[in-house]
């Protein structure tokens, strides 16, 4: 089961929003641990004058929550909503759509055209995903190629180290691999070839592996067929060397500007299949389960709709015009904000109209709309938002986020690690180049302050609200300001909607 906005709404603030909020603090400890989907939610209750014959809440307060409906086949949803929208943008409301899901019934056209598009949008995500796995692969490869060209040129880096032991130990490493690529293409006459498996020529591996140039082999104690062979061979190796290391060096410039050109290709692969797999997901039907009113050879459709506005809540202004305190115009605590939350429901009958070659689809029905009022703080909203992504309303987005970026920040690093490399050159010139300081804080005793790493700021941005913290003094005042004005306004919401639409309704 999802749970509902009033839900989530209730769920950050269970002792104002929840008639059971008492009682699942006592049980689960924590906000965070509370089951949504348990909440039995309600609206703020504020003190408000409202014209007679309002709805009040159980208490006999005036309630900031409203309740209309219209039932009319004739009657399309679309105007109703947009009338609703440009009213809450009108009180500077600036209305987000928190939810947004339909239910066709399997016997009606509509849910047949619903599934021919849905499958178009995933055949067409399905066709780039197959280049962004091609792609990803090659990155994969290429980050394996070069962590190897890394570690062969590192040999060579500690072959001209003054550190002796450090320097023979690449100078070994590096006649490995000559005589375990280069060399043994020779067979039988290669060194391995002929130390293993020639009688008097037992000792040549060892001699190639102890000599250093051609003269030291005539310090060796070996005979003369032994020796020259190892003055040939050191020779080759020695020229070999020089060689392969520029060659290895050009290698890996080229195997990184292959690796930029893959990177690039596979961002944008990503991001030409991120509408395909938003637009499947969006055309997704949401199940319906034992719902009455859904019939499935019946011509149905069932919408649902959530808008939510704020209003934020300014202390300076109000200390200015002397309705709070003049000590507010210095407030710095939490904001707060008047929410008002709408939610459409409608059940209707789809009914096609035929325009030139293709068609749309307009919707006669019931609708109901509820208008509901809440106040509050900018860590009440923070929360929401975070519920509302851990919550099934959530999951969509985090496939897609999965299948397309998630697959780059797993190799960020390694990518990073051989996009950004200096060459000697450019770390030679950053050592020499000296810090720029302030002498003037210099002089104080104080250095300037180093900035954040762009990882610590990712932490802070990734930071899960578990609690919040209980309302001051001034805050509570704040609060019961934003549940005033979130009253007044859902019901003015209320009250102007009914008066401008003359319908068959019903309250």
């Amino acid at each position: 089961m999802v749970a509902t906005i009033a839900q989530l709404i209730g769920k950050v603030n269970p002792k104002l929003y929840s008639t059971n909020g008492e009682e699942l603090l006592k049980k689960y400890k924590t906000l965070n641990k509370i089951p949504a989907e348990k909440i039995k939610p309600k609206s703020a209750a504020y003190l408000y004058s409202f014209p007679e014959g309002v709805q009040k809440s159980p208490t006999g307060d005036p309630s900031a929550e409203f309740k209309i409906g219209y039932d009319s086949s004739s009657e399309t949803l679309e105007p109703l909503y947009f009338w609703l929208l440009d009213l809450m943008n009108s009180f500077g409301l600036a209305p987000e759509k928190l939810v947004d899901n339909f239910s066709s019934s399997p016997g009606s056209g509509h849910f047949g055209e619903m599934g021919i598009k849905s499958s178009q949008m995933q055949q067409q995500a399905q066709n780039i995903m197959g280049q962004v796995n091609t792609v990803l692969r090659s990155v994969i490869n290429i980050i394996y190629d070069l962590k190897e060209f890394k570690t062969r040129l590192q040999s060579y880096k500690d072959l001209k180290s003054k550190n002796a032991a450090k320097s023979e130990a690449a100078t070994l490493s590096l006649k490995q691999l000559w005589l375990d690529k280069v060399d043994i293409q020779k067979g039988n006459s290669s060194v391995k070839a002929m130390a293993l498996g020639q009688a008097g020529f037992q000792t040549l591996l060892d001699a190639f592996l102890v000599v250093k140039d051609e003269e030291s082999v005539e310090k060796l104690d070996l005979n003369e067929r032994v020796k020259r062979i190892v003055k040939m061979r050191i020779n080759e190796f020695l020229s070999w060397i020089g060689n392969s290391e520029e060659e290895l060096k050009k290698r890996y410039e080229l195997e990184r500007t292959y690796l930029k050109s893959q990177v690039n290709s596979l961002k944008l692969y990503s991001r030409w299949a991120k509408p395909y797999l938003k637009a499947a997901a969006d055309l997704e039907q949401k199940e319906q389960g034992r719902a009455a009113d859904f019939v499935k050879t019946f011509n149905t459709i069932i919408l649902e709709l959530s808008l939510l506005g704020k209003a934020e809540i300014k202390p300076a202004e109000l200390a200015q015009d002397s309705t709070l305190p003049l000590h507010f115009k210095k407030y710095k605590g939490r904001k707060y904000y008047a929410c008002a939350l709408l939610d459409f429901k409608f059940r209707g009958i789809p009914q096609k109209i035929q325009s030139g070659q293709s068609g749309h689809y307009v919707f006669g029905g019931k609708i109901e709309i509820n208008f509901k009022g809440y106040a509050l703080n900018q860590d009440e909203i923070d929360m929401l938002y975070q519920e509302l992504d851990k919550s099934d309303l959530g999951d969509v987005l985090k496939l897609i986020e999965g299948t397309t970026t998630e697959s780059l920040e797993q190799l960020e690093g390694e990518i990073k690690e051989f996009l950004d490399e200096k060459t000697p050159e450019e770390e030679e010139e950053e050592i020499e180049k000296p810090k720029e300081t302030n002498p003037f804080m210099a002089l104080l005793g104080k250095t300037s302050k180093k900035k954040k790493k762009k990882e610590d700021e990712d932490e802070e941005e990734k930071k899960i609200i578990t609690s919040i913290k209980k309302d001051s003094y001034d805050e509570k005042v704040l609060r019961e300001i934003a549940g005033k004005k979130a009253t007044e306004t859902v019901f003015t919401l209320f009250d102007v909607y009914k008066k401008g639409h003359r319908m068959p309704s019903y309250a």
